[in-house]
């Protein structure tokens, strides 16, 4: 299987991804830490469940992180470094708001959290066509 030339730009792209993957693997670990430690009982059980919530999918987004990096110094593809860009980017809307819902209460923030979903979603497809592409060559 041939794959376009990968150059150095593309590797620093690819290497980017993977330190954010690490970066939010490390803060899935830690918020998790402190929402079962320093929060827990010092919010209602709903807020309690809403942190929890962002910590999921952020410890699932940045295993995806953790993918297209590696993917991405092995295959050139435009859509991989998309892929990257929306899931990183969905972890600051989605978790990040809901974070901010659980500690600070803001309801308005709760309207944020619908986008990052969205870019979740788009990271999936971005990356379903990557490998479908890939699987082309």
């Amino acid at each position: 299987m041939t794959h376009p030339i990968i150059d150095r730009s593309d590797k620093s792209m690819a290497r980017l991804f993977l330190i954010l993957g690490a970066l939010n693997g490390f803060l899935t670990v830690a918020l998790g830490a402190f929402g079962a430690h320093a929060i827990r009982g010092q919010v209602s059980s709903y807020h309690y469940d809403v942190f929890q919530t962002g910590v999921q999918y952020q410890g699932i987004h940045a295993l995806a992180l953790l993918v297209v990096g590696l993917l991405a110094f092995h295959v050139g593809s435009s859509w991989l470094k998309r892929a990257g860009w929306l899931f990183f980017t969905g972890i600051i809307l989605f978790s990040g708001s809901l974070y901010l819902l659980a500690t600070v209460g803001s309801r308005p923030l709760g309207m944020i959290t619908p986008m990052g979903g969205l870019l979740f979603l788009m990271g999936w497809g971005s990356l379903l066509i990557a490998f479908w592409q890939m699987e082309r060559r």
